[in-house]
């Protein structure tokens, strides 16, 4: 079920949406918040005078909110599609997805895998196991079958390799897996390139238990690669190609880099319409090509568009030197006319001003040359024979012909690689019995090993190379007879070489035919600008370590794990799996291994004729959004929302004072209850706030304990403290949460706020007054209780003949007072089981009794206390300092040791005041726990 650009995956779901009205009918009632009531009374008091009315019906906004909340969360169940895409045909035995993951797949990867993703879970959907081959991994991959999840990893593990598909093995590995799976899907993804053997690889694979087709390939394939880059005499030759046909033109910029990676050239190259190879020419100094490591073109991020070079690439400056003069009327009969034809095309060539070997050499020198030819120079001057020798020890090579002056100049160990017998040999002449010998198979030792031995070349004439044992050694061309044509030899880091003949065609044909411009060729090719590579056996046979390779993309990185040591051999070798393009070598000399040659041709793959249903895509990224997530975010956000909207209609989030009006009228509603409590008559109207209104509201906002304030500051931070550390415990270990303690002069503040007020006697504070004593009469009669605390524990006692300063100050505190009669706490007194099981209440001191009210037929043992009713001992007096043992300082430790010093004595002091405070919020109560066994009697238990 669709509609574009939506669909949903389980559409039944939205049904659901149908259930909306009943959830409108049951959002119309929202129930009373509930009410968190705070002891004292009065708090309770001061909200009933002032009646809040909660609306039986809820805002429409919010109904409204809680509705669409409901919708976001019916239509996520729905899974619902932003954009769906076409299911594929994933389905059947299998699924068999076989992908080129060549050099020509690197720049649109991403989107292969976005495809093959979707291809996989369509086949997750359908329950089918998939068959995931590459056609540029190694021979001996795993193919599957696999599930979903497991060919999905694999799918995200693979990348673009930089060598040609191998379609024709991995397709018969996948057919033959489908043997076994008769009626699976096959999905190719091509590159979009033809390879040889591709009409048997797709009959192979095609042919046999493919039930249906899935075909994705690219139309047109957008690749340009270079095919050439020949360092020839004007600049360096670039040769393109693209794919044939394309009827557009273009054009794309080549760079070459130095070794370093950095930029030094540009060409342009141009496709004309319909053409397929374009060629370019990068004109700069051959200095500086010479620094040319590597050339790729522009916006081609692939490994056909990038060359690497090697030496070969490199132009060399090559020194011509003759002693002979130049005849302009027969130029075939120079020495140099056949050198200079044969080296010019790939080599820049210099040659002295001078005839005068003393000034001709050392010009030459100067040029810094990788090769310098000398034909038939016979004796070196003296002064400049030793700077010839370093310069061939520091890497140069020398290259001689023979001739009469050679001949006649004798040995020159330094400069030869052979000793030379004296005179020369005559093949063929008129006094000779011996023929023209012809060149035999060049030796496998030599440079020209791979070379074949030119059948139309003889020699008439040549020096002899005196035998010695390395004579075969140095031997890099031979006669029939086995005397050598050519010798060569390592010296220091050069090469000396050494042909037996002359340079013109007078001893021999050679420099007229072919295989002497190959020869040069090789040996220039060997030498190295002031480098130190050799030529000989080894270099030539060995195998030469991955330094090197280019990736999918086109860059330059080091070698993968699964590269192997390239075997140089004749003509351009392959790429594979083991040797991937890029140099090959070491830090002394590399070969490049392109991936491209100049036989290379890009041809588009045809599909072929497929007998069982096709579905053709195209390359493309998922571009479906599943919207389910996004919904159940935003219904949790609406949540949130109407949470807070609940919280704000509760009041929590209201902080702002009320208005005059509201705060008048709750004001006078609490002072007329407060007068009502103390018999003050005399508030007639109280329709506006009076100062301490304030102070009153937040004192009856929480439970506050009390202390009287005598004046003494060390009296009274004891007492504040005390009260402080009981507040601490209190809310520790009870259910109640005080309020910080409250100082409070009996003169003028009202007293109806605190249920206990903590009275420390000093005896040195002022007597009260009259009014005071009468307002604290008053506050007794009402229900309050006072503390009276004398702290002299250890002085004469309050029944005493002899009594303390404090007891005297107490008594005449008492005479003005109401006070009923007295005893200690009785041991089944309300107050010894209120919170804690407790035998006496010790404070700071210990061994004092805390005096209450007598009750009623104190007598009557069985009756006590339970007749007393429901109230509570207006005073008690105490003379254990409990202020004194519960005093803490900001970190919680006790301020005063206790007497004695036993730390018990400070938790059972606790523990009394705990009780105290029970005993004053709740009454007797407890005191029904006398009657248990009767009620258990009366249940018959």
């Amino acid at each position: 079920m669709s509609w574009l650009p939506l669909s949903f995956g389980a559409p039944m779901v939205l049904w659901g949406l149908l259930a909306l009205p009943v959830i409108w009918w049951l959002l119309r009632f929202t129930p009373p918040k509930p009410q968190t009531e705070v002891f004292p009374p009065l708090k309770i008091l001061a909200r009933v005078l002032k009646r809040e009315e909660t609306p039986q019906q809820s805002p429409w906004w919010l109904t409204l909110l809680r509705l669409l909340m409901a919708a976001l969360i019916v239509a996520a169940l729905a899974e619902p599609v932003f954009n769906p895409r076409e299911r594929l045909p994933a389905e059947g035995a299998a699924l068999a997805l076989v992908i080129d993951n060549d050099w020509a797949s690197a720049a649109d990867w991403g989107q292969r895998v976005a495809t093959a993703e979707r291809l996989i879970a369509d086949a997750s959907s359908n329950d089918v196991p998939v068959i995931i081959a590459f056609t540029a991994e190694k021979p001996n991959a795993e193919i599957g079958p696999f599930d979903a999840a497991t060919a999905l990893d694999r799918l995200r593990a693979a990348k673009p390799r930089p060598i040609p598909t191998d379609r024709p093995a991995v397709y018969a590995r996948v057919a033959a897996t489908l043997e076994s799976l008769p009626g699976a899907s096959v999905a190719v993804l091509a590159d979009g390139l033809a390879a040889e053997g591709d009409e048997a690889a797709f009959n192979t694979l095609l042919s046999k238990n493919a039930a249906r087709v899935v075909w994705a390939a690219s139309d047109r394939p957008d690749l340009i690669g270079l095919t050439g880059a020949d360092n020839l005499v004007d600049g360096f030759e670039l040769t393109a190609i693209r794919a044939p046909g394309d009827p557009a033109p273009a054009q794309v910029t080549a760079g070459a880099f130095d070794d370093k990676g950095r930029r030094i050239a540009d060409a342009t190259l141009i496709f004309s319409p319909g053409e397929s190879t374009a060629t370019a020419t990068m004109a700069v100094p051959f200095e500086l090509r010479n620094d040319f490591a590597s050339i790729s073109l522009d916006g081609q991020r692939q490994a056909g568009a990038v060359r690497v070079l090697d030496e070969s690439s490199k132009r060399r400056r090559v020194g011509l030197l003759s002693q002979a003069e130049a005849d302009q009327a027969q130029p075939l009969l120079s020495p140099l006319y056949y050198i200079r034809r044969a080296l010019q095309p790939f080599a820049d060539l210099a040659e002295p001003s001078s005839a005068d070997l003393a000034d001709a050499i050392p010009q030459l020198l100067d040029q810094k040359p990788a090769m310098i030819v000398m034909a038939d120079v016979g004796t070196i001057p003296q002064q400049v024979r030793q700077r010839l020798v370093d310069w061939v020890d520091n890497g140069g090579t020398l290259v001689r012909f023979a001739g009469s002056r050679l001949v006649a100049a004798g040995n020159n160990d330094d400069l030869l690689p052979v000793r030379l017998r004296t005179g020369e040999r005559s093949l063929g002449g008129a006094l000779s019995w011996t023929t023209p010998q012809p060149v035999t198979d060049f030796p496998k030792s030599g440079p020209f090993a791979d070379l074949a031995p030119p059948a139309e070349v003889t020699v008439s004439r040549q020096v002899l190379a005196e035998p010695t044992p390395d004579i075969v050694e140095r031997s890099w061309a031979t006669l029939a007879d086995g005397t050598p044509l050519v010798t060569g030899m390592k010296k220091g880091k050069g090469t000396l070489v050494l042909f037996h003949v002359t340079p013109e065609a007078t001893w021999s044909n050679l420099p007229i035919s072919g295989s002497f411009v190959e020869m040069l060729r090789r040996i220039v090719q060997l030498s190295r600008n002031q480098g130190a590579a050799v030529a000989n056996a080894e270099a030539a046979a060995a195998s030469l370590a991955p330094y090197r390779v280019i990736s999918a993309d086109g860059t330059l990185v080091p070698p993968t794990p699964d590269a192997r040591p390239l075997v140089p051999g004749a003509g351009p070798l392959p790429v594979t799996f083991e040797n991937p393009p890029g140099l090959y070598g070491s830090d002394t000399g590399v070969v490049a291994h392109n991936l491209l040659n100049a036989e290379s041709s890009f041809a588009p793959l045809v599909r072929p004729q497929i007998p069982v249903p096709v579905t053709t895509i195209q390359y493309a990224f998922d571009e479906s959004h599943n919207l389910k997530g996004p919904l159940v975010a935003a219904a949790l956000v609406l949540m949130v929302l109407d949470t807070l909207a609940v919280f704000w209609m509760g009041g929590l989030f209201s902080r702002r004072p009320r208005r005059a009006g509201t705060a008048a009228a709750t004001t006078a509603a609490l002072l007329i209850a407060l007068g009502a409590l103390v018999g003050h008559t005399d508030i007639a109207r109280a329709d506006d706030a009076k100062p301490g209104d304030e102070r009153a509201i937040e004192d009856i906002s929480k439970t506050r304990i009390g202390y009287v304030q005598t004046g003494d500051r060390s009296v009274d931070s004891i007492s504040q403290a005390g009260l402080e550390g009981l507040t601490r415990f209190l809310i520790d270990k009870t259910a109640l949460e005080p309020g910080a303690p409250a100082s409070v002069d009996i003169s003028k503040d009202q007293l109806a706020f605190y249920p206990l007020i903590y009275w420390p006697i000093d005896p040195a504070a002022p007597m009260p007054s009259q009014a005071a004593i009468a307002r604290v009469d008053a506050y007794m009669q009402q229900g309050g209780t006072v503390l009276f605390d004398t702290r002299d524990q250890f002085a004469t006692g309050i029944g005493a003949e002899q009594a303390s300063p404090a007891t005297e100050r107490l008594r005449d505190i008492l005479g003005n007072l109401n006070v009923p009669a007295l005893e200690p706490v009785p041991e089944d007194h309300v107050l010894t089981k209120s919170f804690y099981i407790l035998p006496e209440f010790p404070g700071r001191f210990a061994g004092g009794p805390l005096w209450v009210a007598a009750s009623l037929e104190a007598s009557n043992t069985e009756n006590r206390p339970v007749r007393t009713g429901d109230g509570v001992s207006p005073i008690m007096i105490t003379a254990n300092d409990f202020a004194g043992a519960w005093a803490v300082d900001e970190n919680g430790d006790p301020l005063l040791p206790t007497v004695p010093s036993d730390p018990m004595q400070r938790i059972y002091a606790l523990r009394a005041g705990v009780n105290i405070m029970m005993y004053m919020l709740t009454g007797n109560y407890k005191s029904d726990q006398v009657h248990v066994p009767v009620l258990l009697e009366r249940l018959g238990q």
